[in-house]
Order: structure tokens, then sequence, then C-alpha cells
């Protein structure tokens, strides 16, 4: 029998009063966080500290939080050859009276911004070969890792069924969608989660073992408005991208893009349906 969970009310934190969260968090962490540069966003805030370090503290409801747990941040701690911020200490608790829970990480305050200001980027970012070598190095050390963790990209499990439903529905004509390789990913590979022109991969809650090709796809589809950036991904990630599993990941980014929901001024809309369409007729080969 399946239980459904209660449903957090929608907060948006860029608009709530967050001063006690903060004196929460800052107690608790023995830190003081700069509030007047605090970055705050619908479902999470961030900010320095007085020690030079970094805080990001996130709200979360109950039917957002797998039997997992949502302690990715600091299960990422243990990878290894994985450029990433280091783990210093985290704090969680329930929201009282509310399906609610709510979690504080102490991380290394990385130097270099996020290359986007969103997940997808609209202009070359221009970065150096030394970026791409690291995160080449990165992402093949990330998929010779074990994990009993399994992704859960935008918050939901990924899974062999959430794949098949989801191709079969977009592009009924792709056949076959069985994954043959699962690996450790980040499942949120975006430009705003890559720094630059120092390379290092933040925000790591919803790492886990993924399909081949998953974080590679994402990086890629959210470059399209960009051809020459997304044709370097391309390069760089060949053999995750031009494998089956791979092709099938990038139909799962597009899926997204190109799906029923598709928003005509959306600037990835145009190349998805290309590269959509190129890569249904190569999986029909």
């Amino acid at each position: 029998m399946t239980v459904s969970l209660p449903v957090a009310a929608q907060v948006d934190l860029r608009r709530e009063p967050v001063d006690d969260v903060v004196a929460r968090v800052e107690k608790a962490l023995h830190v003081r966080l700069d509030r007047q540069e605090l970055v705050r966003k619908r479902r999470s805030l961030g900010g320095r500290t007085d020690r030079g370090t970094w805080v990001r503290i996130e709200r979360r409801g109950f039917e957002r939080i797998g039997p997992q747990g949502w302690n990715g941040t600091e299960a990422a701690a243990v990878l290894q050859g994985v450029a990433m911020p280091e783990w210093y200490q985290g704090v969680a608790w329930r929201e009282p009276g509310e399906p609610v829970m709510w979690r504080a990480d102490e991380l290394e305050l990385i130097p270099s911004p996020s290359v986007g200001k969103g997940a997808l980027v609209l202009e070359d970012p221009g970065l150096p070969d030394k970026w791409w070598e690291a995160l080449n190095a990165s992402l093949d050390a990330l998929a010779s890792q074990e994990t009993p963790r399994i992704a859960t990209p935008d918050t939901v499990t990924i899974t062999q069924q959430q794949v098949t439903q989801t191709l079969g529905a977009v592009f009924p004509g792709v056949g076959d969608t069985r994954i043959e390789r699962w690996a450790p990913a980040h499942a949120d590979l975006t430009w705003a989660n890559v720094m630059g022109p120092e390379f290092s991969l933040i925000d790591w809650e919803d790492w886990g073992m993924a399909p081949r090709g998953l974080d590679a796809a994402t990086l890629w589809g959210n470059a399209l408005a960009v051809p020459g950036l997304a044709d370097r991904v391309h390069r760089e990630r060949r053999t995750d991208l031009e494998s089956r599993d791979g092709k099938l990941m990038s139909l799962f980014f597009l899926s997204k893009i190109v799906g029923p929901y598709a928003y005509e001024e959306d600037p990835l809309l145009a190349p998805a349906r290309r590269e959509a369409e190129r890569l249904v007729a190569e999986l029909q080969c």
C-alpha cells in the first residue's frame, strides 16, 4: 500500500521573513552570516560567514524527501577526485506543526562565482581549457565510485519506469528505452551549479545513481542557446553523450523543453526540437 505524504504549503523564501531561521542556524553552527548579502532563492538561502565559509539553508517538504533522506551535501563529502567545496558541518530540524524540514550546511567558500546566473546560459562564458579538464576529471571520478543513493533530478527519484514513461509520452517513436548502465551522478549539473573560471561543482543535495550520461546531457541541454558551447560540451563528454544511454538521457532532458508544456519564447526550444529529431532518428537505427 502506498502512503501519501502531506504536502507542504508553498513558501517563497525570496519574499518570506527569514530572520528567525537565520538566527537559529547561526546559533547552531556558531557563525554569523552576512545578512546584507544573503542570497535568497525560492527554496533556499545562502551566505558568507564571519569565519570565511559559506552556509546554505534549505526548506523542503516531506513529499520531497525520499527514503534516502536529504543529506546529500554531507554524504558527498566522501567522494574522491571531485572538485567540490569541502563540507564542515550541518544541522537539520522540523518546522513545528508543518510537514517541512529545514537543513543548513556549512561549506568551504569557493572564490569563483557560478558560471551561469540560472540553469541555462545565453552567451559563451569563455571557459579556459583547464576548466574543461577539471570538469572531465571530476565527472569521470564521480562515475567510478559507488553509492546506495538514487539520484533525484528535479526532486523526483529517477527510475527506469520514469524514463520509459517520460520518453514514451513525448517521443513515442524511440522504442527501446532500457538503461544499460547506471553510475553516480550529480543530478543537477546546470550552469548555476558549476563555478568558474576555477572549476568546482556545488549543490549536492540530490546526487546518486542515475543513467549514464544524465549529467552530461543536462549541461549540454542547458547550453543549446549557445551552439558553440553546446558543441564543446558534446566534444568533451562525447563518450557519455554518444552512448545509447547518453542519447536517452539527452532526450529525457529535451522532453522538458519540447513536451506538452513547451514555451514558445524559450531560447532552448528551437535547438531542442532539432536535436530531439536527430536523436530519435539515431535511436531508431
